[in-house]
């Protein structure tokens, strides 16, 4: 049985593998025995299509005729048979088991009684026989490895079992994936939700990206998102590289920083909705940072904490910024201790909850591979001594974290890429190496993304894209063993254990009952000198009494978090209502301003009136001098008039032309 298993576990046992899923399927026996009827342990669709899979794998293509009778079940079973055509028969096998394992994953542990040698030699329909490929023939589609630095490659450990269950450990391998591959790109952004990798931007030949990628673990095919206009927010995503990218609230990822052609002054927060599809602006408030790229960015609880990176001068930068998801608020954080040197594309992971750490990165000119420590509860930098084989300066490398361990992939130092990877023990600050690959390997690359996710249970590392003298477009998964995440610990001496105390407090009930189990379980002994005689103390009730300290520690923290929590809430309703109130305000001003410019444009037409007004009282004072000029001259006239009518032979004679009589000396 445990060589039958061991076969099983090849990836290239499909006969061995199928023949026991055929039996616990139902169609156990000889094709004629399963042709009666359809098993009703699945659907009618799948139990139609199984019936299918298993007659074309052990019979080939349909020849038979379509039924006369008219039996709903017969012509369905044939209808499905004839329509698979010429298919291979070992491909019709890996189909039955991967549709199988789709509908009832737990089968092949259920079904150890059903395991047996592959049989060979099947009967057919018309008492005739066709030999199945061998181990040695199949022609599977077969898991690559990745060569190693001595030249050999890793294969016979190695499971594909439908839709990619990777069984060997600490060694990288590319799995089958299909659909239509992205296109070859570094310094892109990925993360992992519900069982999915989202592949966004990046730099493919210089030029920027802003097409969303999808690989789907579960089957290991890439497809490409198709972006929905917002009618809400008409958001323009621009193409970018150096970006980061955060899974939120199960079904947003949110796109942060970068570099791109229409840079803005600070930094841009985007987010995308898996259910919508479609791009939206987070409208976020404080000061948010410079833009920037190749910066770190961490998910700490609900907060984002960015270091580093670079901005659009091209100058490198130190600082570190906080985003509150609930709040949306922007801070910028003061440290004490000293801070890392300016740098781009480092690493940063966080561990505890407590501890950020940041690794490597590099300059113009220049790589690291120092590591320092930022205690989030004192916002103290401290830069602790490296235990173990100390990774060599690199840039552009990825990371992810598995419970204490923190592996490190790829990376350059600007004359070729990083072969190792390497793993960090967080709390001993031990480095270890992993494996290693050969030659200019796609992991050997700066600008690859690397997620985290699991499959059975079990955690698998998914390295994408990255560029090592050529852009690379290639996946490759890490399963590490339980022995790579504890061999750095062996070395090493606790490094951030110091604050443990504090972070069992801080970590709620679980690190607690943990504390107080284990000082149950056993008695913890003290060891004293005193008068030079070593005396032995029971300190149980020591133990107990700092368990019950940390029990009311606990909840004075959870009380205070709770406090915290109010505020906060509290602050965010006043905030909305400061909000509502400015909106308010804004529109008032807004009709206030439109009164005054309706009152000024009032104000100038009067002006306008007032001087044509002014005008013509100067015209009338001007024609009320020449009436004046002309009343005196008609008076003037009158007058004269007056008496030359006196002094004339009388108005009949001055009519008729009489000549006034001449007035001599002797009159007077």
């Amino acid at each position: 049985m445990a060589m039958a298993m061991a076969r099983a576990s090849s990836g290239l046992a499909y006969p061995d593998r199928f023949y026991a899923a055929a039996t616990y399927a139902g169609f156990g026996g000889s094709p004629n025995s399963s042709s009666k009827g359809v098993t009703s342990k699945f659907s009618n669709d799948v139990a139609l299509l199984l019936y299918a899979l298993y007659q074309q794998a052990t019979v080939g293509p349909c020849t038979l005729p379509k039924p006369r009778g008219w039996s709903p079940v017969e012509q369905s079973k044939w209808t499905s048979w004839n329509g698979l055509g010429n298919m291979a028969s070992i491909e019709a096998m890996r189909l039955f088991v991967k549709i199988l394992e789709e509908e009832d994953p737990g089968w092949y542990s259920r079904a150890s009684n059903f395991i047996s040698d592959p049989v060979v030699d099947v009967e057919m329909n018309h008492n005739s026989k066709v030999e199945l490929p061998t181990k040695n023939e199949t022609t599977l589609p077969e898991m690559k490895t990745i060569p190693t630095e001595n030249g050999n490659s890793v294969d016979k450990d190695v499971l594909v079992e439908g839709v990619g269950y990777v069984g060997v450990y600490d060694q990288w391998v590319a799995p089958p994936v299909s659909g239509p591959r992205p296109k070859p790109r570094y310094e892109h952004a990925a993360a992992v939700i519900d069982d999915k990798m989202h592949i966004f931007g990046g730099n493919h030949n210089g030029r920027y990206l802003n097409d969303l990628q999808t690989l789907d673990f579960r089957n290991w095919t890439w497809s490409k998102v198709e972006v929905k206009a917002n009618s809400e927010d008409p958001v323009r995503v621009t193409p970018c590289a150096g970006h980061s990218l955060i899974p939120w609230e199960g079904n947003k990822l949110i796109s942060i920083a970068g570099h791109s052609k229409d840079a803005s002054e600070v930094v841009n927060v985007k987010a995308f909705d898996l259910q919508t599809y479609t791009w939206s602006t987070m409208k976020t408030y404080g000061k948010p940072p410079v833009s920037r790229g190749g910066q770190s960015v961490t998910l700490v609880g609900t907060n984002i904490v960015i270091f580093g990176g670079q901005d659009g001068n091209r100058t490198l930068l130190n600082d570190l910024h906080i985003l509150d998801l609930e709040t949306m608020t922007w801070d910028e954080i003061d440290t004490i201790g000293v801070s890392p040197s300016p740098r781009s594309d480092h690493a940063a992971a966080v561990h505890a909850e407590r501890y950020l750490l940041i690794f490597g990165g590099g300059t113009h000119a220049t790589c690291f591979n120092d590591l320092h420590v930022l205690d989030l509860k004192t916002m103290e930098w401290s830069r602790p001594s490296q235990q173990g084989e100390i990774p060599s300066p690199r840039a552009g490398h990825a990371g992810v974290t598995v419970g204490e361990s923190w592996f490190i992939v790829g990376g350059g130092d600007n004359k070729s890429g990083v072969s190792e990877t390497v793993v960090l023990n967080m709390s001993t600050l031990s480095w270890s190496v992993v494996t290693t690959v050969q030659g200019r390997a796609p992991l050997a690359s700066e600008g690859l993304s690397l997620v985290l996710s699991s499959y059975n249970g079990e955690d698998i590392l998914v390295s994408f894209g990255g560029y090592n003298g050529k852009y690379n477009s290639e996946v490759n998964l890490l399963k590490p063993s339980h022995k790579s995440t504890l061999q750095a610990t062996k070395s090493g001496t606790p490094a951030l254990d110091s604050g443990s105390g504090a972070q069992n407090a801080t970590n709620g009930t679980r690190d607690v009952d943990v504390e107080f189990e284990a000082g149950q379980e056993a008695k913890v002994r003290e060891i004293s000198m005193d008068n030079n005689e070593p005396q032995i103390i029971e300190v149980n009730e020591v133990s107990e009494r700092s368990i019950a300290a940390l029990k009311a520690e606990k909840e004075e923290l959870e009380s205070a978090l709770n406090n915290e929590k109010s505020q906060s809430l509290q602050l965010k309703q006043e905030l909305i209502e400061a909000e509502s109130k400015n909106a308010d305000l804004y529109k008032e001003l807004q009709s206030v301003r439109g009164q005054l410019a309706a009152e000024q444009s009032r104000c100038f037409k009067l002006e306008v009136d007032v001087a044509e007004l002014r005008q013509k009282l100067q015209t009338m004072d001007t024609l009320q001098k020449e009436v004046e000029i002309l009343q005196r001259q008609k008076a003037a006239s009158e007058e004269a008039f007056a008496k030359q009518k006196q002094t004339s032979g009388g108005v009949w004679g001055w009519l008729a032309g009489a000549p006034p009589p001449t007035q001599k000396p002797n009159d007077v």
